[in-house]
């Protein structure tokens, strides 16, 4: 992963998971007494009035993506509002709130960046005409590659749920999990769940570097100490009762990849009991399909794995205004046995339709002009 500025040559080898200019963090300090930095909620930046999402609907056509950096270009919310999507969700790197900071408690960087973001006109008219969803990833929770030991986490959760108005079970409990179920007509409920794989997780593990492979990214040293954790214990409690309610469709949405193994950087792949914990606690959920989506790399496919007897699907979207390098050299540079498509590396965003009568999904990656730029349909069974 990229620490600090990027060189040109450094751009080429970033298409790896949201890596900017994200600085250092102290990951070890104690928690500070944040004083006026915790204050009320007033001194904080907010999103735009953004529409309700209408949880009796019926949902037959949803959109996500990541990697949106408030500096950036914001065309790409109109090309995702022509395509006339019930539901966006907006899966991590929502902003970059770490390229200039400073360490300091305040967090003033994050502050700023949303600050920025809301002042967009294009986000500001999509938000009031789309419903959207959050989650976040590292560069709008603290710093890069950030996790659990990120020493100002409580202020960036302030910062977040303040911005995004998030709702009163999110802001009731640590970390910004969340789940809603869509839809009331028996056969065709859709839950949604959105993990936090932030503010829980134990640190990553450095393997040694290497001149005999491609520059994949330094976590080859698979974490499996006794104690890792992903989610933490709280959110894995939380997500078995989820997973128990009934639902005909799950979209299971974590910002990092789950099912790839292709790379070395932040993904599931990098704590393997608790990719392992995870597919256990899918196979025994009650009943419904499973698509997972995820975010982060600064590219995006569409994944496929058997699990359990189960074949589990996986659509990758990212970034929508940060692409670093192109889809012929990024596909080539990254061989994937799992991946079914190419790996897109310019600028797209994911859409999902739901057919409801063949039980049956709708893969798509769409470029900035709103060209399919990757599709597959698939369907889906309960277990």
């Amino acid at each position: 992963m990229i620490r600090r500025l990027l060189s040109a040559s450094l751009l080429a080898l970033s298409a790896a998971a949201c890596t900017t200019a994200a600085a250092d963090a102290p990951t070890s300090a104690p928690f500070a007494p944040y004083n006026s930095a915790m204050a009320g909620e007033t001194a904080l930046p907010r999103a735009p009035q953004g529409v309700a999402l209408d949880e009796s609907a019926t949902l037959t056509r949803f959109a996500f993506g990541s990697c949106n950096h408030q500096s950036r270009s914001q065309h790409m919310w109109a090309k995702i509002a022509a395509k006339n999507p019930q539901l966006f969700m907006l899966i991590g790197d929502n902003v970059y709130g770490d390229q200039r900071w400073n360490g300091g408690s305040g967090l003033m960087d994050l502050r700023s960046s949303y600050a920025e973001q809301a002042s967009h006109p294009e986000f500001a008219r999509f938000r009031s005409e789309i419903p959207m969803l959050t989650t976040w990833d590292d560069h709008d929770y603290g710093f890069n590659d950030g996790g659990a030991s990120f020493a100002f986490k409580l202020l960036s959760e302030k910062i977040y749920e303040t911005f995004w108005d998030s709702s009163a079970q999110v802001r009731s409990r640590p970390g910004v999990y969340d789940s809603r179920t869509i839809g009331t007509e028996a056969g065709k409920r859709v839950q949604v769940i959105l993990l936090d794989t932030r503010f829980f997780r134990s640190d990553l593990d450095r393997g040694p570097y290497s001149e005999d492979r491609p520059p994949l990214g330094p976590y080859s040293r698979p974490n499996t100490g006794p104690d890792v954790t992903m989610l933490g214990a709280e959110q894995w409690a939380w997500l078995r009762q989820e997973l128990a309610k009934p639902a005909d469709l799950r979209l299971v949405v974590s910002s990092i990849q789950v099912i790839t193994d292709a790379h070395d950087y932040e993904a599931w792949e990098t704590m393997p009991q608790e990719r392992a914990r995870l597919y256990e606690m899918l196979g025994q959920r009650a009943g419904g399909g499973v698509l997972l989506l995820s975010g982060d790399r600064h590219a995006g496919g569409i994944y496929r794995e058997r699990i359990g007897g189960e074949e589990m699907w996986e659509l990758t979207s990212s970034s929508l205004n940060l692409a670093f390098n192109d889809t012929a050299s990024n596909t080539a540079r990254e061989p994937d046995p799992k991946r079914v498509t190419d790996f897109i590396s310019e600028e797209n965003f994911g859409t999902v339709d739901i057919d409801w009568g063949a039980k049956a999904l709708t893969l798509r990656l769409l470029g900035n002009k709103g060209e399919v730029r990757a599709e597959r349909t698939v369907e889906w069974s309960a277990p």
